[in-house]
């Protein structure tokens, strides 16, 4: 539980820093695929959090939403290919 809860810190993080750094050096692109990666960690792990504390409908909201995140993640990276 506490490993979990370091490591997606840790990975929320990372991707935080990413997103400034590319927005920094002017890569919107990358910044926006950053940012939208950070919503579907953050998404999905609070939908797991809430089905912990017996919140099931909520928690199935918010996973809805994190797969939209994750979906606009796969979207913005096919983007910068094309």
């Amino acid at each position: 539980m506490m490993k979990t809860n370091w490591l997606i810190g840790l990975l929320m993080t990372v991707l935080s820093i990413l997103a400034i750094v590319f927005i920094i050096k002017g890569n919107i692109n990358m910044a926006v695929l950053f940012m939208t990666a950070i919503f579907a960690i953050t998404n999905g792990y609070r939908a797991m959090k809430l089905k912990e504390s017996g919140f099931g409908k909520e928690a199935k909201w918010m996973k809805s939403v994190a797969m939209l995140f994750v979906l606009a993640f796969f979207v913005t990276l096919l983007m910068m290919f094309l």
